[in-house]
């Protein structure tokens, strides 16, 4: 059975298993993070700053484009807005908003763009894979009806455990990452490579998830936007190589 949205109840404050789950992939992918630095003679502190400003960015946009997407529904609801313990985070607006305040980040900091971005591309996968056991424990996210799914008592019904697929498939994207990570000589290709990773990963279970409706095209918003994401991979390594390679001649 799943679902847990609150772990437990210390008087009279609750304790949601969506913020503990958060705050657990917010927590080991900063000090593991905070550990490659290290040996590449970046202080971690820098790193745990740029974290936070990521994450705390990255929940903002989430939530914003969560709302935006369903809009109808807050406008009648507007206190569910600042609800966030029962989910309602979308992956591509932390994207967009986390990568944006990361940018000024590591330029104020005169880091490295895509080294220090490399850096991070895997533990981002990481959290992301933890923080899908939250939507787990939760029930959102969750996928169509399946008799050999996982009972969900919250829809009554037998589901795709959609957020477990997701949080498997981040976690192998996590490992190829670091694998990448380790032969790889071109500044910004395991950034480049997660973005792929990310959303092809998605792209795929939506096609189980049952909490999105269809665009014309037959395929979800979601879906979309992840091929929109995967082509600019796509794009912007090739316009660094290009780069490197008009600059090597």
């Amino acid at each position: 059975m799943a679902m847990y949205p609150v772990l437990c109840q210390i008087g009279p404050f609750t304790v949601y298993s969506y913020g503990v789950m958060l705050a657990v992939a917010v927590f080991v992918s900063s000090i593991l993070l905070g550990r490659d630095a290290k040996r590449r003679h970046i202080q971690p502190d820098v790193i745990f700053d740029l974290v936070f400003w990521m994450v705390v960015v990255g929940i903002l946009g989430a939530r914003v484009f969560y709302i935006l997407l369903n809009f109808s529904f807050f406008w009648d609801n507007p206190l569910e807005m600042i609800k966030i313990y029962k989910g309602g985070l979308a992956w591509q607006g932390a994207l967009v908003s986390g990568f944006i305040a990361g940018l000024i980040f590591i330029k104020k900091k005169g880091l490295a763009l895509w080294p220090t971005l490399d850096l991070i591309a895997p533990y981002a996968a990481l959290g992301q894979a933890i923080g899908r056991l939250g939507c787990f424990l939760n029930g959102c996210c969750y996928g169509k009806e399946w008799k050999g799914g996982v009972f969900f008592p919250v829809h009554q019904k037998f589901l795709h455990p959609t957020q477990l697929y997701e949080a498997f498939g981040l976690l192998i994207i996590f490992f190829i990452l670091k694998r990448y990570q380790t032969s790889n000589r071109h500044p910004g290709r395991v950034f480049f490579l997660y973005l792929f990773l990310a959303g092809l990963e998605r792209f795929l279970v939506e096609f189980l998830r049952a909490d999105h409706v269809l665009t014309g095209m037959g395929l979800s918003l979601f879906q979309i936007i992840s091929l929109i994401i995967m082509t600019g991979s796509i794009v912007l390594l090739w316009y660094r190589s290009s780069a490197n390679f008009v600059r090597r001649k």
